[in-house]
C-alpha cells in the first residue's frame, strides 16, 4: 500500500488508452466490396445470413453484414466476428425493395 506523500509524488495513474476498432473510432466508413459471403449463425439460431468482405478507406479488410432481403453487390449479431453493417441506399447498395 503506497504511502500518502508517495501517491502525492507519482500522481494520479492515468487509464490505458481506448482500443479502435476497424473503423478507428467513425461511425460510418467508405469501403470496397471484395467478395460476397454466406455465413451461419451460432447454435439456437438458424439461417444464411449475407456477407461481403469490405477492404475499407483505412485498408483494413473485414466481414460486414448486408441487412433486408436481397442485395446487388457484387465484388469490386448471432455472427461471431461480424461487427459491421453494409448501409442500404448509399452508393452502390440499394434500398431494400417493397415486398409484394
Amino acid at each position: 500500500m503506497a504511502t500518502l506523500n508517495q501517491m502525492h509524488r507519482q500522481g494520479r495513474p492515468k487509464p490505458p488508452p481506448r482500443k479502435l476498432g476497424p473503423t478507428q473510432g467513425r461511425p460510418q466508413i467508405k469501403g470496397v466490396v471484395l467478395k460476397n459471403l454466406i455465413r451461419k449463425p451460432k447454435k439456437p439460431n438458424s439461417a444464411n445470413r449475407r456477407c461481403v468482405r469490405v477492404r475499407l478507406s483505412t485498408g483494413r479488410e473485414v466481414v460486414a453484414f448486408v441487412p433486408g432481403e436481397g442485395h446487388n453487390l457484387q465484388e469490386h449479431q448471432d455472427l461471431p466476428g461480424v461487427k459491421l453493417t453494409v448501409v442500404r441506399g448509399k452508393y452502390d447498395c440499394a434500398h431494400v425493395q417493397k415486398k409484394k
